[in-house]
């Protein structure tokens, strides 16, 4: 798996049908119609997520790149 920022997987939950509910700090909350789970993305400036995080954030958003 490639790094990855915050932003970019913002990006795509966004095209992927989530919407942001809101923000706690530097801490992203999406959430999307029909699910009851929430996805909770660490946004510290561009800097990449840790390949395990990013990897729970694509398999609780039914995610693929």
């Amino acid at each position: 798996m490639r790094p990855i920022s915050g932003r970019e997987i913002c990006r795509l939950l966004v095209e992927a049908g989530w919407t942001l509910k809101r923000i706690k700090g530097s801490h992203h909350i999406f959430g999307k119609p029909g699910e009851r789970k929430i996805i909770t993305v660490p946004m510290h400036g561009n800097k990449a997520l840790k390949s395990g995080l990013a990897a729970a954030i694509a398999r609780d958003a039914n995610l693929s790149w």
